[in-house]
């Protein structure tokens, strides 16, 4: 997707919890996954984490910016409310993407989650009944 269909894309909001943080983000994600991994259960408090990856460009704040605890340096963090504690982003890949909690999406994006990740530290007693791909760690990873 060049830079001109980015910014052609449909504007998606995002929210925490409690509504004191607000975000839009362009629905010009490149790929969406189900992290498994034992940080991404704690942040959420859930089985997996459904993320899905998009230049942070794309992503703008339009309420709460004062409002957000950041977890990490300010390359790399997580992104939660302050009030209620929600995971809104991640902020990676040396700070160029983030990963966009697809729970805190208000608007529907039209990417779907593809595969499983770091399914091999997965929750023991969840279990994993789709028919997407499953990698012991990240993409790749037999």
């Amino acid at each position: 997707m060049t830079g001109s269909e980015k910014s052609n894309a449909r504007i998606l909001a995002g929210e925490c919890y409690c509504r004191a943080v607000r975000y839009e983000v362009a629905d010009a994600f490149s790929y969406a996954l189900n992290c498994h991994c034992s940080n991404c259960r704690r942040t959420t408090g859930s089985a997996f984490k459904p993320f899905a990856g998009v230049e942070y460009s794309q992503l703008r704040l339009v309420r709460g910016e004062d409002q957000r605890m950041i977890y990490g340096d300010d390359t790399t963090h997580d992104a939660h409310c302050a009030r209620c504690g929600s995971l809104l982003y991640s902020r990676v890949r040396e700070g160029k993407w983030v990963h966009v909690a697809m729970g805190t999406l208000v608007d529907a994006p039209t990417i779907r989650p593809s595969a499983h990740i770091f399914v091999g530290s997965k929750a023991p007693w969840h279990e994993i009944e789709d028919d997407l791909p499953q990698y012991r760690g990240h993409i790749g990873d037999a």
